[in-house]
Parts: C-alpha cells; sequence; structure tokens
C-alpha cells in the first residue's frame, strides 16, 4: 500500500496551505475506534462509522476498510447477489482485486487503485467477488467501501455506473511536499477528482511521509472526516493523538490540518488517511440491510418489490463466486 504512487511528488501540483489569519481551523469534535467484523461470505472489515452520530456522517451512511489481508489460496472471499436502493456504493481497491456485476448492466474488474461508483438509485442487483486468479492464488487484498446517501429527488433515479482508473485520479502534493494526495471525487484546491455525484462531496486518500504535516483547504458547507487506514499520526491544530482504525469528527471551519508522527512502524512506514466531506442533506434516514430510503414505508416497498423481482434479476452470463 499504496497502488498508486509516483517517483517525484514534487513535480505534482501543489494544494496551497490556507492563510490562518484569514481561514479557521476545524477542532476536532471525536475519535472513535472502528470495531471489526465479517462481511459478506466473511471477509473481514473495520466498521470506520460505527458509534458515530449519524448526523455529523450525513451524507454518508457507512464506511468499510476491507481487509489488509493476506489470503492464503483458496481463502478470498466477496459477496454473492444482493439488492440496493437509495444510495450509492464507492469501492476503492488499493490492493488485490474484486469483479463487479450488476443487473442494470455495470461492471467490470477493480484492481489497485481503481474505484468503482455504483448508483443504486432506484434498484439492482449486485455481485462483488474475487477473481479467480486470486482465489487460487491467494494474495493481498485491501480497499475501502463507502456508501454514500442520495436526496429524495434522486432516490428513484436510473441506476448508473462509473469506471473511475487509477490513472484518471488526480494526483496533487501538500504545500511542503511531504503528502501525496489522491483526489477521488470532488474539489481540493481547485483540482478535481473523477467521480461524478449527486450529492456535493469531496474524497481523498492521502499518504503522509513520517514527521510530514497538512493543513488543506475544505469547503465550509462540508462536513469533514479523517480515516485512518495505517500508519498513526494526529488530527487538527492541537494535535490529537490518531491511529490506524479510528475515525476523527472535525468541527465547523475551512480548512484540516493532519500529521504523521516521525516513527512509524516498519511494515506500515506512512500515515494512510481517507478525507471525506460532503453537503449534508438533512433529509430523514430509514436504512435497513441493502436499503436506505426515507421512510419506513419505502423500506418495506423495497424490500416487496426486491421479492417480486422488480429490481433486476441476475444476467443469464452473470458472474458467480468462484471456489476452489
Amino acid at each position: 500500500m499504496p497502488a498508486v504512487t509516483v517517483d517525484d511528488i514534487t513535480v505534482l501540483p501543489r494544494v496551497k496551505r490556507p492563510d490562518p489569519g484569514l481561514v479557521a481551523a476545524r477542532a476536532v469534535r471525536s475519535i472513535t475506534t472502528a470495531p471489526t467484523g465479517l462481511e459478506g461470505e466473511g471477509f473481514p472489515v473495520r466498521r470506520a462509522f460505527a458509534g458515530v452520530d449519524s448526523a455529523v456522517l450525513d451524507p454518508f451512511i457507512m464506511m468499510d476498510q476491507m481487509g489488509e489481508v493476506e489470503y492464503a489460496a483458496g481463502e478470498p472471499k466477496g459477496t454473492p447477489w444482493h439488492p440496493h436502493r437509495g444510495f450509492e456504493t464507492v469501492t476503492y481497491i488499493i490492493d488485490g482485486a474484486f469483479i463487479h456485476q450488476d443487473s442494470h448492466g455495470g461492471g467490470g474488474t477493480i484492481s489497485d487503485g481503481d474505484t468503482q461508483w455504483m448508483t443504486a438509485g432506484s434498484g439492482l442487483l449486485h455481485i462483488e467477488t474475487p477473481p479467480e486468479s486470486l482465489v487460487i492464488s491467494g494474495g493481498l487484498f485491501h480497499g475501502l467501501q463507502l456508501w454514500v446517501n442520495l436526496p429524495r429527488d434522486a432516490k428513484m433515479n436510473d441506476p448508473r455506473y462509473q469506471d473511475l482508473r487509477a490513472s484518471q485520479v488526480q494526483l496533487l502534493s501538500s504545500d511542503d511536499g511531504g503528502a501525496l494526495l489522491r483526489v477521488i471525487a470532488g474539489d481540493l484546491g481547485g483540482h478535481t477528482g473523477p467521480g461524478t455525484t449527486y450529492t456535493p462531496m469531496t474524497m481523498v486518500h492521502a499518504t503522509l511521509s513520517p514527521g510530514a504535516s497538512m493543513t488543506l483547504p475544505w469547503r465550509r458547507d462540508f462536513n469533514a472526516l479523517v480515516y485512518v487506514m495505517a500508519g498513526r499520526g494526529s488530527v487538527g491544530e492541537d494535535k490529537r493523538p490518531i491511529r490506524k482504525g479510528q475515525l476523527a469528527v472535525l468541527g465547523e471551519g475551512g480548512s484540516v490540518t493532519v500529521a504523521a508522527d516521525s516513527g512509524q512502524d516498519a511494515h506500515e512506514p506512512d500515515l494512510e488517511v481517507v478525507l471525506l466531506g460532503g453537503q449534508p442533506i438533512r433529509e430523514p434516514v430509514a436504512w435497513m440491510g441493502p436499503f436506505v430510503m426515507n421512510t419506513q414505508r419505502e423500506l418495506m416497498t423495497a424490500f416487496e418489490d426486491f421479492q417480486a423481482g422488480r429490481l433486476g434479476t441476475v444476467p443469464a452470463d452473470g458472474i458467480q463466486p468462484f471456489r476452489v
């Protein structure tokens, strides 16, 4: 980790550090530690948002850090065919590979820095599973899956699929060159990532070298979340300690500060963080299993539509989990 990098970070566009006299820094409101669990057919995850007030997460619903796990031959697992309605799934693969397919025609293989952005909208069936080659050989698997809510007037839009290749990610440098920034979606300092979103948001994967610190501009009307995938460091001007598997929720302001400890573990030499921000939707949320709607009645309708086959059917050439 990570898959997308550069030989010389100094050649990248730099994100200017905001003037502290003009831009208020965001203070840390809370730091929580993600519990571990199993998802799908049994692959390990960290539940990044567990225990956090949903109001401060809005427009985000859920985020799982998948892995980091070194599979033996025959061990890789995914999820079988399942339905979704009312939100978007963002699957970012850092190491390894996943195959996706849905009943609306989307799909493909994502690996090593690729992102699949699937808008479930009015509903579809979906599968995500490791490719046959990974199941046979085993190997490293690591990624993130983020669920982004859709506003009421977009929940029943037609499904769509965005295949974001690693080469499309906007690569930037922090002001002093100590951090590599990968903008997957949204805007950071005037630089825009490839993801197209219904809800205005920003998603950035940053790698900070030991001892490096970065202060980034952040839209005042967005919330601000910092999740640590690897390493140790601090967040906020008051340098609150944060480590792998922890999420920081920040308060209001126009900038976000993250720093890496000067000493890191040998197997995790850098601080790896995901920064998320979005414009809150501020609508009621009714969430159950694979559906995110506004009311309980809409949830029941989603289940009824799924059971009646109205969310689609598995394609005749639909992929299935590979077993050895």
